[in-house]
């Protein structure tokens, strides 16, 4: 597996590194077999340290977990017992989507924009019609059972997936509702 272990303005020991190597790499191994990459990124703010830890599978999938503590390895410790929480929270419905995969799971590149806000937010009337790209990247959009989008999209801790669905092709999302619920958007049975 590899490691891309950071930190915002602040030093990163090799100590702390082989920590994080090996407690990582210990909880990630009992949950996937096939981890391919992780990033982990420390951070301070005042007196707490910050710890933001996301876990790429080969299978597709990915596990994001953050922790925060008054010391620097107690933030990684509850980083990564969230990590170890998630993980095994799903272990199962892992093992169960991936059983007939032979594949990993597709990608296809896609452009993704952002918008930026408009400044004047009491003004009624926009001036122009066309809003202001602000940044413009590639993303992938993966090739996904409805299950798995929603196991993915509650591993990542994000409140929208869009991929696409494997039965027929089309693109579809999901998202978490106000409501706590879990909605689903598939344009082609309309």
């Amino acid at each position: 597996m590899r490691y891309q272990i950071t930190g915002k303005q602040i030093d990163i020991g090799e100590a702390l590194q082989t920590h994080v190597k090996s407690e990582l790499g210990e909880t990630v191994e009992k949950y996937a077999q096939r981890p391919t990459d992780a990033a982990v990124i420390f951070s301070r703010v005042g007196h707490e340290y910050f710890c933001e830890a996301t876990i790429h599978l080969s299978t597709g999938l990915t596990a994001a977990a953050k922790g925060h503590a008054g010391e620097i390895y107690a933030a990684f410790e509850s980083c990564r017992e969230k990590m170890d929480k998630q993980l095994r929270r799903y272990k199962r419905r892992l093992r169960d989507h991936h059983v007939e995969r032979t594949q990993p799971v597709e990608f296809a590149e896609a452009p993704m924009y952002v918008l930026a806000a408009s400044e004047d937010q009491d003004e009624s009337e926009p001036e122009g019609l066309q809003p202001l790209i602000i940044a413009e990247m590639e993303t992938k959009i993966p090739t996904l059972s409805v299950g798995e989008a929603v196991m993915q999209m509650e591993l990542s801790g994000d409140g929208i997936l869009v991929f696409r669905n494997e039965k027929h092709g089309g693109v579809n999302v999901v998202h978490r509702r106000d409501d706590g619920n879990v909605g689903w958007i598939d344009p082609s049975t309309g």
